[in-house]
């Protein structure tokens, strides 16, 4: 289990030094092109979640995200062992609502950057990237799983 939680660890420490580069680097709402017609950098503050819904409302990130932290590490311990895509998921979890629960404690809002231009997406980071993951390979666990169930 030390793996999936030293890269919990390494994906926050990734998202925490992006997030410095940005705020350092870009001001607010500035665009900085990468890849032209695909990809920009683009800082802000988001007060929410995705889509900026429940905005301002910190209180309850606070309780969801501290929740959501005891409840995967919980899993990791009691049910995940010796089961690596399970793991995955979960340590990516982990890393995401860390990421964004220390931007949210540390400046009351979580700092989003990175912009695709060639469709209309919410604004992310790479906390939101590592939970969006996670959750995609938890499905893609439990779909696996009751696979294998039924062929059993």
């Amino acid at each position: 289990m030390i793996v999936y939680y030293a890269l919990a660890a390494v994906i926050l420490v990734i998202d925490q030094i992006t997030k410095y580069v940005v705020v350092n680097n870009i001001d607010l709402y500035e665009v900085k092109e990468v890849i032209p017609g695909i990809l920009s950098w683009m800082y802000i503050r988001n007060t929410g979640a995705a889509w900026s819904i429940l905005e301002g409302q910190m209180w309850f990130f606070y309780i969801i995200t501290f929740a959501v932290v005891i409840a995967v590490i919980y899993i990791m311990q009691k049910y995940a062992k010796g089961n690596w895509l399970f793991s995955l998921g979960l340590s990516l979890i982990l890393a995401g609502a860390l990421g964004n629960f220390i931007d949210r404690l540390r400046l009351g809002y979580v700092v989003d950057m990175i912009r695709l231009d060639f469709m209309n997406f919410p604004i992310f980071n790479v906390a939101d990237m590592s939970l969006s993951i996670g959750v995609a390979i938890i499905i893609l666990y439990v779909l696996l799983d009751e696979k294998n169930k039924k062929l059993s």
